[in-house]
Parts: structure tokens; sequence; C-alpha cells
């Protein structure tokens, strides 16, 4: 029977061995802790229009200390860059917001190796940028799109409207608008020199025709997002940013997590107890059997007691 006792014991304190291993736990509670999943691509123009200083001191140089603004105004969001003219650089999505602000601020119009505004080209990278990031699938994607242009090569509605359809916004800022101002000519020092000039000797001017403005429009109304203006003074990102600082506040601002703490002392304790009470069960055996035979070797024998009584 204690043999039987034993064994089950041994079963048991295994069991519970086992269980403890599997690290069980229990949710003891709850708590808010604040949300990061936003990752923001930043589509900057580089085209040489932006030299314009319509919004001073230039188009370019103002947009780049409002996209640093953007960025620290937006902390545990992820981003990721693209400068685009004729063709997109692209920065892949990170956490350092440094680093992007530093992208932008590296980078001139000049550097650009060919010239136009490609917004096709540009958007179809930021998408590529988020799209090759395990993580980007489940957070909230939007697409921050800066441009004085109009693309007249390919098909930027088309584009922005399968970006929609994936689940991304793309917000418009529209800098400039239909008055003409005069694209200064800079040197790679960053030097204006002078104005750019045509091969006929005319000065060349930026203006964003309204085919232009209902391009812009038409390309954040397909992928959900809004289209804001410069004023004087101002490329509008800070407008922007103050709302995506809204969104992160509202919609991102926290979420629940549940809290475990871990149990698995409680099986192993169990089991060491089972063992030790194995152990003493055995002892208390061993002990019973050496009394038993103690006893039997004390007690003289029934011939040894009557010989005993015959000598006497």
């Amino acid at each position: 029977m204690r043999r039987a006792a034993k064994g089950l014991l041994v079963v048991f304190a295994t069991a519970l061995a086992f269980v403890a291993m599997a690290q069980p736990q229990y949710g003891r509670g709850t708590r808010m802790i604040p949300a990061t999943d936003l990752d923001v691509v930043i589509v900057l123009d580089y085209s040489k229009s932006m030299y314009a200083r319509d919004v001073p001191p230039s188009r370019i140089t103002q947009a780049k200390a409002e996209v640093t603004r953007l960025i620290k105004g937006l902390p545990g969001a992820r981003f990721a860059a693209v400068a685009f003219a004729g063709e997109p650089i692209g920065f892949p999505l990170t956490s350092d917001g440094l680093a992007i602000s530093q992208f932008f601020r590296q980078l001139e119009p000049n550097d650009m190796p060919v010239g136009g505004t490609a917004i096709s080209r540009a958007l179809t990278r930021a998408n590529e940028l988020l799209a090759r990031d395990p993580k980007s699938g489940g957070h909230k994607r939007i697409i921050v799109l800066i441009t004085d242009g109009e693309d007249l090569e390919g098909n930027p509605v088309g584009v922005a409207k399968s970006i929609g359809e994936s689940g991304t916004i793309i917000h418009v800022v529209q800098i400039g608008g239909r008055s003409p101002e005069p694209i200064p000519e800079v040197d790679q020092s960053g030097t204006v020199i002078g104005r750019r000039r045509g091969d006929d000797g005319h000065e060349m001017m930026t203006s964003l025709s309204a085919e232009g403005e209902e391009q812009l429009v038409a390309i954040a109304e397909a992928a959900g997002g809004t289209v804001i203006r410069s004023e004087r003074g101002s490329t509008g990102i800070d407008v922007l940013a103050r709302q995506l600082a809204q969104m992160m506040e509202s919609e991102l601002a926290e979420k629940v997590e549940t809290m475990y703490a871990d149990v698995y002392y409680y099986p192993l304790g169990l089991s060491l107890l089972v063992l030790v009470i194995d152990t003493f069960i055995g002892q208390v055996r061993r002990r019973k059997l050496d009394k038993t035979v103690d006893v039997k070797s004390a007690r003289p024998s029934i011939g040894a007691r009557k010989g005993a009584s015959e000598h006497a």
C-alpha cells in the first residue's frame, strides 16, 4: 500500500514540476500605457522651384524647419523620409526622429540628380517604405506630401487611391499658389547669385495651375486625407503637425495592457513538498522495520528459555 502511495506521490511531484516549467501566469489587473503605433512618411519636394522666397527665407528652408518641429511634436511615432524631384530618394522607417531631420537638412534642391516634380514616383516610394517594414502593417500609417507643384508625368491620383485602399492616409501640404514667383539661382554654397533664366533668357517663374491644385486635392481625397495650403510666412506644415499631435492625444493616446504575475513558484513549491513527504514516508517505513528486527532479535527462543529453567 505504501509503495503504491509513494509511486503516486512521485508522479504527482513530476507533474507539478512540468507545470512550473511552463511558467504559468494570471492577469492581476490592467494599466494604461502610451501608444506609439504611428508611422509617418514625410515626402518633401526638392524641385528647384522650392528655392522661391514667397515663404521666407525660402520655401525649402522653411519646410525643413517645420518638418523638424513636426517630428519633435510627435514623440513615440516612427518616421521615414522621401526627398524627390524627378526621382525619389528614401530613408527607411526609424524611431530616431533626429536621423530623419538630418536627412532632410543635408539635402538641397541642387543635389537632386534629376529635375522635375514626380509625385507619383515619390508616393510609390513612400508606400514601399511602409510595406517593407514588418511592424507597419498593424500601425496607423500616414504619408505627408509637401510640394509646390503638379505631376505632369505620372498618375498620382491613381497611386494615391491604391495607397488609400491599403489603409494609409495621405495629407497634402500645398506650398505656393497661382501667383507667379521668381525662382532664385542658387549656387552649391547656398548663395543666391541671381534669378533662374530659361534658354530664351527670360526669368523662370513658378506658380501652381488650377489643374495642379485640383490634382493635389484629388490626391488627398483619394487616400482619406486633407489639403493644407501655405500662408504668408509659413508652409502650413505646422498646422498639420498640430492636427497629428491632437490625433495622438485622442485616438492613439493610450491603450489598455493586461498585467500578468508569474505563479510558477506555487506548483514548484508544492512539488518539492510532495517529494519531502515521499522521503519522510520512506524513512518512517525503514524505522518501523528496524524496530521490528530489534525486537525479534532481543526475544529469546522458547527452547532457550526452557533450557535456562531446567538448568536453574
